[in-house]
């Protein structure tokens, strides 16, 4: 679509459904309200037998989904996928020396904890820019590894686990949160996964989750990491797993109320045909952003590689030639006010680019959205886009 015929464009007729494009939180599951609610375990200690019951539902349930393998460990945690990761790289890192990848905000910040808080000098970071992934050829695999399946902020996404060798003497340590239940996961290559309920579930955030291989468990156990650890980051005692973290013992009070909505959610997924069902609505929803991006050449993707793109976090960047002439501090101006067009229409919330990536937008598309939201988005973005074309 061009300048010109952007000028003339109509009102759409057609509207989405639920507006909600977040990419954290995200949409709830089609068709939730709050009744999903209604048998949370309020009022009640998660240490309860009932409480525990369900926090281990919601463990074997994502184990199921997801395809965990025998003999991992899959607790929940606090501090959504963040505490997770940072749980991760404070208990483990310091064995080996340390590869990380940083191609978008979160794996950036991965990086720059493991250098600046761990202070661990023997740490190689492997850079791109948004839009790009590092050259995987350049990874030492005998080091420990920390990256991120999917980059949230940036739209890419590691297109295969051929990337990463089976084996491997270090760990790798997957930050998969805008991934899981909407990508496969090579399980049988990474030692460590991390992901929240907030993303491609749609539930409620605060909560995260932390997968462990037996390789995982062995560092954990046979590792004194050289710094004192918070509480909440502790998995051993005395040199041995404490169990009952992957059991339903979470290490701080969960609120059942999140619990019961990441129950609701893993019930949809599974009535929705579990992983594969998942899959195939997230790339629907990247296929009518495809389209459409083919045929509109004020906007592309920000992925330079097809096979890069992700189907969760979709991510654009605007290429009309008077936008890109504009100053940073202008641009920002102008997708603000496109976006606050869109809002008070009701017809899309939460679309803009994150605030280091190019300018441009990012909507999710996780398995909650419906295809059909995204298509009738699709032609308001053209005439949103349109209002703030200079005349």
């Amino acid at each position: 679509m061009t300048a010109a015929s952007l000028s003339v464009l109509p009102r759409p007729a057609s509207r989405p459904l639920n507006p909600c494009f977040s990419s954290g939180p995200c949409a709830k599951r089609p068709g939730w309200n709050v009744s999903a609610l209604a048998n949370a375990l309020v009022g009640r200690s998660h240490r309860s037998a009932e409480g525990r019951a369900r926090l281990k539902e919601v463990i074997d349930r994502s184990c199921a989904i997801l395809g965990v393998p025998e003999g991992w460990r899959v607790g929940i945690v606090p501090a959504s996928d963040t505490g997770a990761v940072e749980m991760a790289l404070w208990s483990m890192l310091g064995e080996r020396p340390v590869d990380v990848l940083a191609f978008e905000s979160f794996s950036a910040l991965w990086a720059q904890d493991i250098v600046t808080q761990l202070k661990l000098e023997n740490t190689r970071v492997l850079k791109a820019e948004y839009g790009c992934l590092p050259d995987m050829a350049q990874v030492d695999w005998n080091h420990d590894v920390v990256l991120a399946w999917n980059g949230t902020t940036s739209g890419v996404r590691i297109p295969s686990a051929d990337a990463i060798p089976e084996q491997h003497e270090g760990l790798v340590i997957c930050d998969a949160t805008s991934a899981a239940f909407a990508m496969d996961l090579p399980w049988d290559r990474l030692d460590v996964v991390t992901w929240s309920w907030q993303k491609a579930l749609g539930g409620e955030a605060a909560h995260g989750m932390i997968a462990l291989s037996p390789k995982a468990v062995q560092r954990l156990e046979s590792f004194q990491a050289p710094r004192p650890l918070p509480k909440i980051f502790r998995m051993t005692n005395k040199g041995a797993l404490i169990e009952g973290i992957f059991r339903g013992d979470t290490i701080n009070t969960p609120s059942m109320l999140c619990v019961e909505d990441a129950l609701d959610s893993l019930k949809w997924a599974e009535g929705a045909g579990g992983l594969e069902g998942l899959k195939a609505r997230s790339q629907a929803n990247l296929a009518e952003v495809t389209m459409w991006v083919e045929k509109t050449d004020w906007v592309e993707f920000l992925a330079q590689k097809r096979e890069e793109r992700s189907s969760t976090a979709i991510c654009l960047r605007i290429v009309a030639p008077w936008f890109l002439a504009l100053e940073r501090e202008d641009q920002t101006k102008t997708l603000k006010k496109m976006l606050a067009i869109l809002a008070e229409e009701g017809i899309g919330f939460d679309l803009a680019s994150y605030r280091d990536a190019p300018a441009g937008l990012r909507i999710w598309g996780g398995a909650t959205v419906e295809a059909a939201d995204v298509r009738a988005l699709l032609p308001w973005l053209d005439w949103a886009f349109a209002q703030v074309v200079p005349q």
